[in-house]
């Protein structure tokens, strides 16, 4: 599969947290992947969206299962 974007992130979105996984690429092939487990409160979706513009993340996919 072709890679097509550098800094990415993917999202699991569950009734009281978000667990977050961010994939950057540098400098060729080598990878620093790096994750994290936010509330999913007002306060706690502040300091995901802060950690991912942190990161350098320019593209999200985001999976939800249930109603969340």
């Amino acid at each position: 599969m072709k890679e097509i974007r550098d800094k990415v992130a993917g999202l699991d979105v569950h009734r009281d947290t978000v667990v977050a996984c961010c994939r950057i690429r540098q400098s060729g092939r080598s990878m620093a992947i790096t994750k994290g487990s936010f509330s999913a409160t007002s306060g706690g979706l502040a300091d995901l969206a802060a950690w991912l513009v942190e990161s350098g993340v320019t593209t999200v996919a985001m999976e939800a299962t249930g109603v969340y």
